[in-house]
């Protein structure tokens, strides 16, 4: 790789991640490898870049400014690189994060068609459902569910998801059957990742918006953890029909309320650096947004 290329890709990494430690994990470097390429790039331009400590490197305000331009220049190449090989022959490593229930049942599946349409494609897949900082952790996009928060992401959406009451038959018969919204008042609720579904349903019947506040004692960090708690008997589950479908077809969970509707829960693909990805990103998501609109 080019020396100037080098450096760029070095310095971005090590701003993004907040470490040269990390930058060097991420991009098989020793840690004083890294050093010595921000310490060249830095005697190289007159200007200090960083201000280091021994927890942490920080920009200083010409770090802030050529990291805008550093990251603009690696876009640009990507950009003629994949213009140059065209749309059919993605190149490189793509990081894609994703929720553990999203990413192994929508995502996972339609990997093998688009890598045998890219043989020089790689992906690096984190399936969590710990909230991913996708400057620091150096994802290239990750799958988010419900409202987007962070408004300098750029987004596409991906697909819209049904929200459902469940329980388990076990435990509707121990504490009851809610027949209204008002009921799940008295009724253990799980709360899942992000505290999803905490504190306070809202449903819809004929136009009429009815909000009741629940209650629960157990809260799980994972999407196949508030399903097993549901099956297990442990309370009442706010889940997506994606999640709960196989549990509502072999009759562990059981759908409440039927005659009354939640808001789905909108999925996004999110990637950092403004509302245009690079054109490897770009591609991978909407090649994912074609085929899971195919499957609705």
């Amino acid at each position: 790789m080019n020396d100037r290329l080098q450096e760029l890709l070095v310095f971005v990494r090590a701003a993004e991640s907040g470490g040269f430690s990390r930058a060097a994990r991420e991009l098989g470097l020793t840690q004083p490898s890294v050093s010595r390429v921000v310490s060249e790039l830095e005697t190289r331009l007159g200007v200090k870049l960083f201000l280091r400590t021994t927890r942490q490197v920080t920009l200083t305000d010409a770090g802030s400014t050529f990291l805008d331009r550093a990251r603009q220049i690696l876009a640009d190449l990507d950009e003629a690189e994949h213009a140059a090989r065209g749309v059919d022959s993605l190149q490189g490593l793509v990081r894609l994060a994703a929720p553990v229930l999203y990413g192994t049942l929508r995502i996972i599946p339609h990997l093998p068609l688009l890598m045998d349409l890219h043989p020089g494609l790689r992906i690096n897949l984190t399936i969590t459902d710990h909230y991913q900082d996708l400057i620091a952790d150096g994802a290239d996009v990750a799958i988010r569910m419900g409202k987007l928060a962070d408004s300098s992401m750029g987004a596409c959406r991906l697909d819209e998801l049904q929200r459902y009451v469940v329980a388990a038959p076990a435990y509707l018969a121990k504490r009851g059957v809610a027949h209204t919204p008002a009921e799940l008042a008295e009724h253990d609720c799980i709360f899942g990742p992000g505290g999803f579904g905490a504190h306070t349903w809202e449903f819809t019947r004929r136009a009429t918006v009815t909000s009741v506040k629940v209650r629960g004692r157990v809260q799980t960090h994972s999407g196949p953890g508030v399903i097993a708690s549901a099956i297990a008997g442990l309370g009442v589950a706010l889940s997506t029909d994606l999640a709960a479908a196989e549990a509502m077809r072999n009759g562990t969970l059981v759908r409440l309320l039927q005659d009354y509707e939640m808001s789905p829960v909108d999925v996004h693909a999110v990637f950092p650096q403004g509302p245009r990805p690079s054109p490897k990103v770009r591609a991978v998501v909407e090649f994912l947004a074609a085929r899971i609109a195919a499957m609705a």
